[in-house]
């Protein structure tokens, strides 16, 4: 079973695929597994950009191209199948753009989407804090409004690509005396105001995949506010639902996948293959099992964002699931490659050298970012089920 995609769409997937494809014969890159979208190549995003697929859904007059979010879907879809480097425009293209679209200013709009359909423009999420993850309303950094600017002080963490970002996303209490989920502002702020200083966060695979961000007495200017003041929290529950429904929540470890499958088919043991095994047989037809009835939920949140509204109950539903697979997978990897096997030319005959045990070690983490399960599934139960709160 797969979702309904016209001739278009079958195009469009096949354009994506044989440019990715040249670029890699190229050897421009190497496929990866980026389950937090670390990939930084901006040589890379300037040439999606030329293609025109950096901004697909947004309107013509600000460079996107007004096609559907399952045809931006398509797109995503196989740059995770190719362990594309896509980090410096994931995020811009994926949430804030969006958020610049629907509640920024005219001048806003025309100023920073062209820039990131161009792949100039670097944006990182300045959302959660030390004491603030799950619970984003409970953030402490502070915009307090001066003359002409605010005077931000405060710390972010866990901004994905924090090295490498030219903005923040940011978003900061501006009423002190509101309730916590109504004195929250959004910012674009530019990374090189003085003031912002940024401390990388190296994870236990060894690599940077966030930064700590600072904020110390840092002007910025009234312009940076992106919608109402005080309205912010509601702008952050819209662009957490963009950022949950997205096909990275299921195909962040797909080369792992695509060659754990090869390494199956082509591998005996005791003169059998591999795959002949009912233990092996089983897992591996659970994870197609799970891995499809991701991808059928990813694309209904798209369809859900195409309707006109925010996938919230969708987007939770499906990020719960895709989580679930990608920790069973990175299990099943280590399970089936032995202790030794992630390192070892047996597993590097599938094209999987190192990507087993990197999966593994990022996996702990999988249910937590974007939203902890037992958050979205609290979201899933009152939401969409209509159950009682348990606060």
């Amino acid at each position: 079973m797969d979702f309904a995609f016209n001739s278009e769409q079958e195009s469009l997937r096949d354009d994506v695929r044989s440019f990715l494809e040249q670029e890699i014969r190229e050897g421009k890159w190497e496929p990866q597994c980026d389950a937090w979208i670390q990939g930084f190549d901006p040589g890379f995003t300037k040439r999606v950009a030329q293609r025109g697929w950096i901004g697909l859904t947004w309107p013509r007059q600000y460079g996107g191209k007004e096609q559907s979010f399952v045809d931006r879907l398509i797109v995503t879809e196989e740059m995770l199948r190719y362990g594309a480097p896509a980090a410096c425009h994931w995020f811009a293209d994926r949430q804030i753009g969006g958020s610049i679209l629907r509640y920024g200013t005219e001048d806003q709009r025309r100023e920073f989407l062209p820039r990131i359909v161009r792949g100039e423009l670097y944006v990182g999420l300045g959302m959660s804090e030390t004491e603030a993850g799950s619970d984003l309303a409970s953030l402490m950094t502070k915009a307090e409004e001066q003359d002409d600017c605010f005077l931000v002080n405060g710390q972010k963490t866990w901004t994905s690509g924090g090295s490498y970002i030219n903005y923040i996303d940011l978003f900061a209490r501006t009423d002190f005396q509101a309730p916590r989920h109504k004195g929250i502002t959004e910012f674009l702020v530019p990374m090189d105001l003085p003031g912002i200083s940024r401390v990388p966060m190296v994870d236990i695979t060894g690599t940077e995949a966030w930064n700590d961000i600072f904020f110390d007495n840092v002007r910025v200017p009234k312009e940076c506010v992106i919608g109402e003041r005080n309205k912010g929290f509601y702008h952050v529950v819209e662009e957490l639902a963009y950022e949950r429904g997205g096909m990275e929540r299921l195909m962040g470890n797909f080369p792992l996948y695509d060659g754990l499958r090869r390494f199956v088919a082509n591998t005996k043991k005791d003169g059998r293959p591999l795959g002949e095994e009912p233990r092996v047989r089983t897992l591996m037809s659970e994870l197609q099992v799970e891995f499809e009835v991701g991808r059928l939920l990813m694309f209904r949140a798209a369809s859900v964002m195409d309707e006109g509204r925010a996938p919230t109950i969708e987007a939770a539903t499906s990020k719960v699931h895709g989580t679930s697979f990608e920790q069973r997978l990175a299990n099943s990897a280590m399970e089936l490659l032995g202790p030794y096997g992630g390192l070892t030319g047996r597993s590097s005959e599938a094209k999987m050298a190192g990507m087993a045990i990197h999966s593994y070690l990022a996996s702990k983490g999988y249910s937590l970012q974007a939203g902890s399960s037992e958050v979205l599934k609290n979201i899933i139960a009152t939401r969409g089920l209509g159950l009682p709160s348990q606060s």
